[in-house]
């Protein structure tokens, strides 16, 4: 499917879902500016591109505010304004009994969300101004509701679903496209930490098709794969006391 967009901004490129996706809108023609704290990751991946030039490393630590800046500037000076933005960095603390604690929340909220913010602050003016674009926004069905060992990860997901949901009614206005990414379980070395069954896994080549195959599509959000996504979306809809006996009896064992 045809991208409306030659150039896109992604955030969190070197490894997992953002790195496949780069290189899956490489092969659509489009120029990735690929972003991540690792830069040999990034040269590597550059290499790998369908042609030369089409993947341009930008070292940034995500979250770095002053920094992301910096990285926007660059890019805007050298070749202009990205027409996309899509942030996909992502981290998680593997939680056990009681864990809501600082050093285990604080580092996944601080590249979570605090990185995606720096993003907008860095590259959302510009396509405002322009009164055209498309921001993508890569959060999880671990954020539609509590589920156990999650409180870190969901509760920082569950804040990227109400940040892409809030930038809709505020950029409609400006032309600028606003889409949330809700993926179920996609193997990346993220997920390869988790110690339970991932049920309806997918690969992170066939997530970055779909996420590519969505922002051609157009539609606020971005979900996959449905059979799995949507069982979560009605679950989503029950009222606590069932959902709360329901998902404690299905998830026993792991708390």
């Amino acid at each position: 499917m045809a991208l409306s967009f030659k150039s896109i901004w992604i955030v969190g490129a070197s490894t997992g879902i953002g790195r496949a996706t780069a290189l899956e809108m490489a092969r659509r023609g489009v120029t990735v500016f690929a972003s991540a704290r690792r830069a040999a990751l990034l040269e590597e991946l550059a290499r790998e591109a369908p042609a030369a030039g089409s993947i341009i490393p930008v070292p940034v630590d995500a979250t770095n505010r002053e920094a992301m800046l910096a990285a926007w500037a660059r890019i805007e000076a050298a070749h202009g304004a990205p027409e996309a933005l899509l942030f996909a960095a992502a981290t998680h603390a593997p939680e056990g009994r009681c864990q809501a604690v600082a050093d285990i929340c604080g580092p996944v909220f601080e590249t979570n969300v605090s990185g995606c913010l720096h993003m907008l602050e860095a590259g959302l003016p510009a396509l405002r101004a322009r009164r055209a674009g498309r921001v993508a926004i890569i959060s999880s069905v671990a954020g539609f509701r509590g589920l156990p060992r999650a409180l870190a990860y969901g509760a920082s997901k569950a804040a990227l679903t109400h940040i892409a949901e809030a930038l809709w009614f505020e950029c409609r206005r400006d032309g600028v496209t606003v889409q949330v990414i809700h993926p179920g379980f996609v193997k990346t070395p993220l997920t390869d930490k988790n110690d339970f069954p991932m049920p309806c896994l997918v690969s992170a080549e066939e997530a970055a098709r779909r996420i590519a195959d969505g922002m051609a599509r157009g539609g606020f959000e971005i979900t996959f794969p449905r059979r799995f996504t949507y069982l979560l979306k009605l679950l989503r809809l029950l009222p606590y006391g069932l959902y709360l006996r329901l998902v404690a009896w299905a998830t026993r064992g792991l708390v």
